[in-house]
């Protein structure tokens, strides 16, 4: 991971500054800011210690928010344990965390009803989207620097059904390219993974005809080899020639590995932060009563759209929160405010639309103990 560098805190707009106005009246919160030329702006402080553990594709951005976050509230200390979405989820559950983060809104009829046990009778678990992860489709090909794939294509890789790099279906996307012979190795998560399951959503809905095995946190195709963590993903496609795989874009920066372009029928794109944004601006809000669960258009052949995303969410009780609830509601409101997703294109990730941030930001302003 690369290290997070110090950022200034600058000026936000102004459904930022309401919500960040909406949580600054506990006995246990002070304001600190910076001036800057556009004006004052302020992270409100909660002293205490809060755990978190859950998704590893926002362990970038959710490092660098933590460490903006205590650089200017020295009483507060926030742990986040990047154990993987389905670990995140059972913590939170099993309440051995103040919030979660999860690559997957929880599934509504195994885990919502637990997690909302868990905040007490009448309160609600909320998936509230705070980051967007552009899953990126990265391999080691030897003298390849450029490869574009397709729905299709991906799919049958994946399922076992191509095989060989220099297969027709393969070699009739890339012209002008050489590719060998060679076995195609593929690699996925071998953990429970929203990375795992939003890549098996992408695939159900972009290539039905070619993806017969749904989606799920876990793989379920068979063939292929598993590593535990996205980073141990990235690391077996560097030391693996003829590899392919699917990892969180700020792996693929970090380990500086060669990304593939993808051609859902509008043209090849170029996996990029304003190519997720631009898909992600297509999700339907599908929660309701300050629940922001979100449904992707996978299949969107919009021109320019990156079609893999994930949206990793914060996994909090709207009620119940206890003794935590300023620490956790401070932290967030900094995380949902235009100064804290500014931050993510700079570690690998990319920033929630606008008409949808305006509503997590109104989410988390109602956040009570």
């Amino acid at each position: 991971m690369k290290p997070s560098r110090p950022m200034s805190v600058v000026a936000v707009g102004a459904a930022a500054a309401l919500a960040l106005a909406a949580c600054g009246t506990n006995n246990n919160s002070t304001s600190t800011g910076s001036s800057s030329a556009a004006g004052t702006a302020s992270i409100t402080c909660s002293s205490g210690s809060i755990k978190a553990s859950g998704s590893t594709a926002q362990k970038n951005a959710i490092s660098t928010w933590i460490n903006n976050y205590q650089s200017k509230c020295s009483g507060a200390t926030i742990n986040y344990s990047a154990s993987g979405s389905g670990a995140g989820i059972q913590d939170f559950i099993n309440n051995q965390v103040a919030f979660a983060g999860s690559d997957s809104a929880l599934n509504a009829t195994t885990e919502q009803p637990k997690a909302n046990a868990r905040c007490g009778s009448g309160n609600m678990a909320w998936n509230l989207p705070m980051v967007v992860g552009p899953i990126g489709v990265t391999y080691n090909l030897t003298g390849v620097t450029k490869l574009v794939l397709s729905p299709s294509v991906l799919a049958q890789i994946f399922s076992g059904k191509i095989t060989k790099w220099n297969d027709p279906a393969i070699t009739a996307l890339n012209s002008g390219q050489t590719l060998p012979s060679t076995t195609i190795t593929t690699y996925h998560r071998s953990d429970s993974s929203g990375t795992t399951d939003n890549f098996t959503k992408y695939l159900t809905a972009a290539a039905p005809a070619d993806w017969t095995y749904g989606h799920s946190k876990s793989w379920a195709a068979p063939g292929g080899l598993g590593a535990k963590g996205s980073d141990q993903v990235a690391a077996s496609i560097k030391s693996t020639p003829n590899s392919i795989g699917y990892v969180e874009y700020s792996f693929i920066q970090n380990d500086n590995l060669s990304s593939a372009e993808l051609d859902n029928g509008g043209g090849a794109v170029t996996l990029s932060p304003a190519s997720a944004s631009l898909a992600a601006a297509q999700a339907t809000i599908v929660g309701t009563n300050g629940d922001l669960t979100l449904q992707l258009n996978y299949a969107t052949k919009t021109p320019g759209a990156w079609p893999i995303i994930l949206v990793t969410y914060e996994i909090v009780c709207n009620k119940g929160n206890g003794s935590s609830v300023d620490l956790v509601k401070n932290f967030l409101t900094y995380t949902a405010s235009t100064d804290g997703q500014a931050l993510l294109n700079g570690v690998g990730s990319a920033p929630i639309p606008p008409s949808i941030l305006t509503k997590v930001q109104a989410s988390v302003s109602q956040l009570a103990a």
